[in-house]
């Protein structure tokens, strides 16, 4: 009589371990997945937060031409851009 106790213990532990839906396998890999989740979150609130105060800035006409002389290589009618490129970053652009 005991040993049918033991044996259902044991099938019934098996079966909550590898095959239930609710396993334990099944939760750590959960776990896992939150775990990561979380620190995407964390990292795309930071993103948010960085755009929030682009935004903010490019408000100001004099940091929007600032950007658009920096970032794309805007002039205004008649002003020539000189982009001076160091020899390392030529080295890294011929590597890619």
């Amino acid at each position: 009589m005991g040993n049918k106790y033991v044996l259902f213990l044991v099938i019934f532990t098996v079966w909550m371990v590898f095959f239930d839906t609710n396993s334990w396998f099944i939760h750590d890999e959960l776990d896992d997945e939150i775990e990561k989740l979380e620190g995407n979150r964390a990292y795309f609130k930071e993103q948010i937060q960085q755009d929030r105060s682009q935004i903010n800035k490019l408000k100001d006409s004099q940091e929007l031409e600032r950007f658009a002389r920096e970032e794309y290589h805007m002039k205004k009618e008649g002003e020539e851009i000189f982009i001076i490129e160091y020899e390392d970053s030529l080295k890294l652009k011929e590597h890619e």
